[in-house]
């Protein structure tokens, strides 16, 4: 028996390109013996694209942007939406390739729950969580992970009295630092910032994408990640170093576009450097109650501090993407790995119709 597996990208996001690329490459490792595949493409106005099932192979992202023609809201779709057919019923598994808010933000993955359906990776928690990267070190800090100072601004906040926030920022963090989205990936919105001027241009950049920000300490030191694979029992994949080529820090064009960056894996590093990455990693997997993967990132200075940075709940799978390479290098396939977070799907969803709702 094939596995009906829906495939949801596109999204309403700045990261919706990204996620294009992701479903493309995921598409073109799925075993068509072993799934048959559905795609659901999100437009970048957040309409709803269900297509047929795809029954050969798919080249460009070109292929993937259905025409907006028949586009309708998810819950306009909802009877038919998230079901191959009338006649084979509902999917086994949604995979939502989305990144960013609107889709790795924990909204589809509530609705997914509200469906009971099963679907791969983190749920409502720990993907709303770990999308605010404000909510997120906050947990972190509970937990006793090691991080980099921090603070942080809404926008009504800052529009009130902008010579307070840029002196809170200098007072508490100093320069460099760097100024983010709260609630977005992929480097966009991201400035690194070494004086004043650069600082008020930063603010004015991330809050075109978010009306909270944050602001990061900047440090000298390495950057490594680390993916993370499992439901309760949590794996650790060995780790890998980003090398940015002439860039002031991995910028989207160098994760997405131009390839200009280095990816040494396994990462140089010693065997307690390496243990205490893993202990971390898993302790924040836990601690933001994940499940079916993240991707770990981390500072690593040269006196050996190790920083946990952020975790990712729903890392790319592009070309250029650390996290199959990481597992790729433990051991771990592409194919495989797309396969083992299907049966965690799967497994988590069998548990939780365990759950007793009546009294």
């Amino acid at each position: 028996m094939t596995i009906k597996i829906g495939l949801l990208y596109g999204g309403k996001s700045a990261e919706h390109h990204v996620s294009m690329q992701t479903a493309l490459a995921v598409i073109k490792a799925l075993n068509s013996d072993k799934f048959d595949i559905y795609p659901i493409y999100i437009t970048e106005e957040g309409q709803w694209i269900k297509g047929a099932q795809l029954n050969g192979p798919v080249d460009s992202v070109k292929e993937l942007a259905f025409s907006e023609g028949n586009a309708l809201s998810p819950m306009a779709l909802a009877p038919t939406l998230f079901q191959s057919s009338a006649e084979q019923g509902p999917f086994d598994v949604i995979f939502p390739l989305l990144h960013g808010p609107n889709g790795e933000d924990g909204t589809v993955q509530g609705m997914l729950e509200l469906l009971n359906l099963p679907y791969v990776g983190n749920g409502v928690l720990a993907s709303s969580a770990g999308m605010d990267k404000v909510i997120m070190k906050n947990i972190f800090a509970q937990a006793g992970l090691s991080q980099v100072n921090y603070v942080w601004f809404i926008r009504s906040e800052w529009e009130t009295a902008r010579e307070e926030a840029y002196h809170n920022v200098e007072n508490e963090i100093g320069y460099p630092c760097f100024v983010k989205p709260a609630n977005l990936g992929s480097s966009v919105g991201i400035s690194k910032c070494s004086n004043r001027n650069e600082l008020e241009a930063a603010f004015k950049e991330a809050f075109m994408f978010d009306r909270k920000i944050i602001i990061e300490e900047g440090v000298t030191a390495r950057e490594i990640e680390a993916g993370v694979l499992g439901n309760d029992y949590p794996e650790c994949s060995v780790a890998g170093e980003i090398v940015p080529k002439d860039k002031a820090f991995y910028d989207y064009k160098a994760k997405y576009e131009d390839g200009e960056t280095s990816l040494i894996i396994p990462a140089e590093m010693t065997a307690d450097e390496y243990e205490r990455l893993k202990d971390m990693a898993i302790t924040a997997y836990k601690a933001l109650d994940c499940s079916g993967l993240v991707r770990a990132d981390f500072f690593l200075t040269h006196d050996g501090k190790l920083f946990i940075n952020e975790v990712n709940t729903m890392p790319g799978f592009t070309p250029f993407s650390m996290f199959p390479l990481l597992w790729k290098h433990t051991g771990v396939e592409y194919p495989e790995l797309i396969e083992r977070l299907v049966n965690l799907a799967i497994e988590r969803h069998q548990e939780k119709q365990q759950i007793k709702h009546t009294m």
